[in-house]
C-alpha cells in the first residue's frame, strides 16, 4: 500500500484540482487506493471516505473507476455485502451517470462464464439507478443496456423441468425476475406519457421480441406451475400490451418488422413462441380481434409453425406442434380450400411436419405429428384431401406414413359411398391415380416386405375392400378393367416377394436352428446372391442375439402368412364377383 503521507498529498491534491486538470494516473492511483482499501479489511474507512463531504467532487469526477473492484467485493459470498453495496449506491448516485452506465455495462460484459448470473443480478438494480438519473438520451442507453443484458442471459442453460426451475442452477430464474423488476419503472414511464416515448417503446419491443426467443423458446411454459419463466412469459406479454403494440399486426403483418433488430429466422422463432403464448396458452388473448376467422388465423400462424417444427430442440418441436393443433382445432371440419396446399409456406409447414413424422428420434414427438396430422386431413376438403394423399405418397419415402395415408385413403372412399358424399375424388378415375401409387412395391421383388409391412397391409386392405364393395367402380367398364390390371400385377409381384423372403428367412431359420457358423455361412450362399442383401427394417440380421434373431425370423414368416392370406382372400373375392361384372359388360 502506499505510503499514508502520500496517500494524504493526493487526496489533498485531487480536491483542488479541476476535472479537466486530472491525468490518467491519476485515475489509476485513485483506482489502486480503492482496491487496496477494499483488499485489506478498510471497507469502512473507505465508505466514511466517499461520504465525506470534502471529497465529493472528486468522487464525482474518479469514482466509476471504483464501480469494477466494488462489484468483484460484492460478488464475494464470504464478506458482508452491507457497506459494499452502500458505497455502491454512494457512487451510482453521484457519479455522472452516463459514466456510471458505462462503467456496470463492462462489469457485466467481463462478467466470467460461471458467475454470469450473480453478476446481472447485482449490477441489474445499479444499472436502473443510473438510467433513472439520465434526462438526456434514456431511450438509446435503455436499449443498450437491455441488449447487454439480453445477450448475457442468453449465454445461460435455460432450465425445462420444474425441478430444474426450483434448483435454478445456473440463474437464469433470478435473471428473469431481475429483469422484470428492471423495467418496470420504464414500463410505468411509457403508461404515462404515450406520446413522448416512441423510442422507448421500440426498445422495449426489441427487447420482447428477443426474450420470446431467449430464453421462453427453450422453457416448458404452463400456468399450472406459475413458475419464475411463466411469470416472466406474462411480463413480456404486459409489456407489449403496455407499450401499446398491436398484437395482431405484430404477428400477422410487416408494418413493424423494420423496427425489429433480428435476421428472419429469428423473428419468425421469436414470434413463433408469442403465437404460442397467445392461441395455446392465452395469454394476452383478448387482444385478438374477433372478427379474424380460424382459417386467417391458420395462414397468418403457419411460418411460424414451420420454423418451430423446423428445429431439432424438443422444446421447439412441442410448441410447434401445439401451436399447429390448435391453430387447426377452430377450423371447420370439411373447409380448408385446396388452394391452401399451394401456398409455399404451407407446403414448406408439410414438408417440416413430414420430417417429424419420419427423422424425429422421440416417440411423443412422431406421436404429436400423427394427431396433427390427422386434424390437419380432417379440416380439409375432399379436393384438398386428394391432392395431400398424393403429394404425401409420392415425397415421404416412409412405409409408416404411406401406410397412415392409404387407411385415410379407404375411410375416405366408405365416406364416398354413402348417399349423399358422392364425389369423384375417391371413386372412379381419380381414386384409379391414387391406386397407382398405392398398389406399388418400390424395389419390386426385392422389396424389404417387413420394412414396408405398414404400407402394404394397408394397401392389401383397401384392396379387399374395394372389391367388397365393387358396385360404384364395377358400373364403370374401363375403371373396373384398369382396377384388375393393377390388383393381378400387385398381387402377382407381391406372391413372388413372399416366397423369396420366405425362402430367405426359413433358411436362417434352418441354419440357426443347426448352430453351426459354417452350416450359416452355407444357408446363406445357398439362397442366392440376391437375397444375401436383404435386410429387416434396415437391421442386419447378424448383428442380432440368437435369441433375438429367433424371435425376428419367426415374426417374419407369420407376417408373411398374413400378407398371403389377404392375397387370397381378394383372389376369392375376384373369383366371386368376375361372373357378374362379365355379366355386366355383355
Amino acid at each position: 500500500m502506499m505510503n499514508e503521507d502520500l496517500v494524504n498529498d493526493l487526496i489533498q491534491r485531487w480536491r483542488i484540482t479541476p476535472e479537466d486538470d486530472l491525468k490518467p494516473e491519476d485515475y489509476q492511483q485513485f483506482k489502486d487506493l480503492g482496491c487496496a482499501c477494499l483488499t485489506q479489511g478498510g471497507i469502512q474507512d473507505f465508505l466514511t471516505f466517499l461520504q465525506d463531504e470534502k471529497n465529493q467532487s472528486m468522487v464525482k469526477s474518479m469514482g466509476c473507476v471504483l464501480l469494477s473492484p466494488l462489484m468483484k467485493e460484492a460478488l464475494k459470498k464470504d464478506k458482508s455485502p452491507d457497506h459494499i453495496s452502500v458505497s455502491i449506491t454512494h457512487v451510482t448516485t453521484t457519479c455522472r451517470p452516463h459514466e456510471v452506465l458505462q462503467n456496470l455495462l463492462a462489469v457485466i460484459e467481463d462478467a466470467d462464464a460461471d458467475a454470469i448470473s450473480e453478476t446481472l443480478v447485482a449490477t441489474v438494480p445499479h444499472l436502473q439507478t443510473g438510467l433513472l438519473r439520465l434526462e438526456a438520451d434514456r431511450a438509446s442507453s435503455l436499449g443498450l443496456i437491455l441488449s447487454v443484458l439480453h445477450k448475457q442471459l442468453s449465454r445461460l442453460p435455460v432450465p425445462y423441468t420444474a425441478q430444474q426451475e426450483a434448483d435454478d442452477e445456473f440463474g437464469v430464474c433470478r435473471c428473469c425476475a431481475a429483469l422484470t423488476s428492471f423495467t418496470k419503472p420504464f414500463l410505468q414511464e411509457v403508461r404515462s406519457n404515450d406520446g413522448n416515448h416512441q423510442e422507448m417503446k421500440l426498445e422495449l419491443l426489441n427487447f420482447c421480441m428477443r426474450s420470446l426467443r431467449e430464453p421462453l423458446l427453450e422453457a416448458e411454459l404452463t400456468p399450472q406451475r406459475n413458475s419464475p419463466l411463466w411469470l416472466f412469459a406474462s411480463h413480456i406479454m404486459v409489456t407489449l400490451v403496455t407499450i401499446q403494440q398491436s398484437i395482431t399486426e405484430l404477428l400477422f403483418f410487416s408494418t413493424v418488422k423494420q423496427n425489429i433488430k433480428m435476421d428472419k429466422n429469428q423473428l419468425a422463432e421469436s414470434k413463433g413462441c408469442l403465437a404460442y403464448l397467445l392461441f395455446v396458452r392465452l395469454l394476452a388473448i383478448e387482444c385478438i380481434p374477433t372478427v379474424l376467422s380460424p382459417e386467417f388465423i391458420l395462414q397468418c400462424n403457419v411460418e411460424y409453425i414451420h420454423q418451430l417444427l423446423s428445429s431439432k430442440k424438443e422444446s421447439h418441436l412441442l410448441k410447434g406442434m401445439a401451436l399447429f393443433e390448435r391453430s387447426l382445432e377452430r377450423v371447420q371440419d370439411n373447409s380448408l380450400s385446396g388452394s391452401l396446399l399451394e401456398v409455399k409456406s404451407f407446403h414448406d409447414l408439410k414438408q417440416s411436419l413430414l420430417q417429424v413424422l419420419t427423422d424425429c428420434p422421440m416417440q411423443h414427438l412422431r406421436e404429436s405429428g400423427l394427431k396433427v396430422l390427422q386434424l390437419l386431413i380432417n379440416k380439409l376438403e375432399i379436393e384438398a384431401k386428394y391432392k395431400l394423399f398424393r403429394c404425401l405418397l409420392k415425397t415421404s419415402n416412409h412405409p409408416g406414413v404411406e401406410g397412415y395415408i392409404v387407411k385415410n385413403i379407404r375411410n375416405q372412399v366408405e365416406s364416398s359411398l354413402k348417399p349423399g358424399n358422392s364425389t369423384v375424388w375417391f371413386l372412379g378415375v381419380e381414386l384409379l391415380s391414387l391406386l397407382g401409387l398405392v398398389l406399388n412395391l418400390p424395389q419390386g421383388a426385392q422389396t424389404d416386405l417387413l420394412h414396408n409391412m405398414d404400407k402394404i397391409m394397408e394397401s392389401l386392405n383397401l384392396l379387399r375392400y374395394l372389391l367388397i364393395r365393387d358396385k360404384p367402380l364395377s358400373s364403370n367398364a374401363d375403371v373396373w378393367e384398369q382396377l384388375s390390371r393393377m390388383r393381378e400385377e400387385y398381387t402377382k409381384m407381391l406372391r413372388v416377394c413372399i416366397s423369396m423372403s420366405r425362402a430367405y428367412y426359413l433358411a436362417e431359420l434352418k441354419a440357426l436352428r443347426d448352430d453351426h457358423k459354417q452350416k450359416v455361412r452355407e444357408a446363406r450362399a445357398s439362397t442366392g446372391k440376391s437375397l444375401q442383401s436383404m435386410t429387416i427394417k434396415s437391421e442386419n440380421l447378424s448383428k442380432m442375439t440368437p435369441e433375438v434373431k429367433h424371435q425376428v425370423l419367426q415374426s417374419a414368416l407369420v407376417t408373411f402368412d398374413l400378407m398371403e392370406s389377404l392375397i387370397v382372400r381378394i383372389e376369392e373375392i375376384t373369383e366371386e364377383t368376375s361372373q357378374q361384372a362379365k355379366h355386366l359388360f355383355v
